[in-house]
């Protein structure tokens, strides 16, 4: 496939990132995932493989082999008319994927803490700027993009390819969800329990440093389930 933007979807969200060389499936199923994840497609919103195939332009497919995929990560639903939605989490949905990210993200800050060096900080600090800018600029997407990068670069460090992995799922299923929380939180600022993180591994205290992973991730989703 050739380089070039493609135009916003008709339903309302947008591909930001750029075609990519490789297979068309594989790049359909990191879009789709891309927009899932940043909350760029709101729970609930319905499509057929034909519309997503008709946006795309190619084939069905490559749609068919990239929803599959998406289907088996719990990121999409698919009924047996070919429609695919987005889920809509239920309360005990929320509190078990919440449940996930507090067991797995202190583990992986822990296991990332001993290679937490001043260019891993500086970043997650950059990072934290973008937060601030992005709750300034009222972007829901960038909002989340930039969290999840904060969180996805220092657990890199962890080297624990495999915990990660699960963990980018669980964010996944979570992601159109995360657009509603966005509007419950009301941000002004960036998240508070970032700044405890990033002086927690500044220090090397593992102890607090758990803390504020899982305050952090688990606070604003307790919004959701109440």
């Amino acid at each position: 496939m050739r380089k070039s933007k493609l135009k916003p979807f008709s339903l309302g969200f947008e591909v930001n990132s750029e075609v990519q060389t490789g297979s068309a499936n594989e790049y359909i199923y990191r879009c789709l995932r891309s927009l899932i994840m940043y909350g760029e497609i709101l729970p609930g919103t319905s499509m057929t493989l034909r519309g997503v195939g008709k946006e795309f332009g190619v084939s069905m497919t490559p749609i068919r082999e990239a929803v599959r995929r998406l289907v088996a990560e719990g990121a999409l639903n698919l009924s047996i008319s070919g429609r695919i939605s987005t889920p809509e989490l239920t309360n005990d949905r929320i509190e078990e994927l919440a449940s996930l990210r507090a067991l797995l993200e202190p583990d992986l800050a822990t296991r990332a803490l001993p290679r937490a060096h001043s260019a891993l900080i500086e970043r997650l600090e950059a990072t934290n700027a973008l937060i601030a800018k992005a709750i300034r600029a009222e972007s829901s997407v960038d909002y989340i993009r930039y969290n999840l990068e904060f969180h996805r670069s220092l657990y890199l460090r962890a080297q624990a390819p495999a915990t990660l992995a699960l963990l980018e799922t669980v964010w996944l299923q979570l992601g159109p969800t995360m657009r509603s929380l966005y509007g419950k939180l009301q941000r002004t600022n960036s998240p508070e329990h970032h700044q405890s993180i990033i002086e927690a591994l500044k220090v090397g205290d593992e102890p607090s440093l758990r803390l504020a992973v899982k305050a952090d991730v688990t606070q604003g989703l307790k919004l959701l389930a109440q």
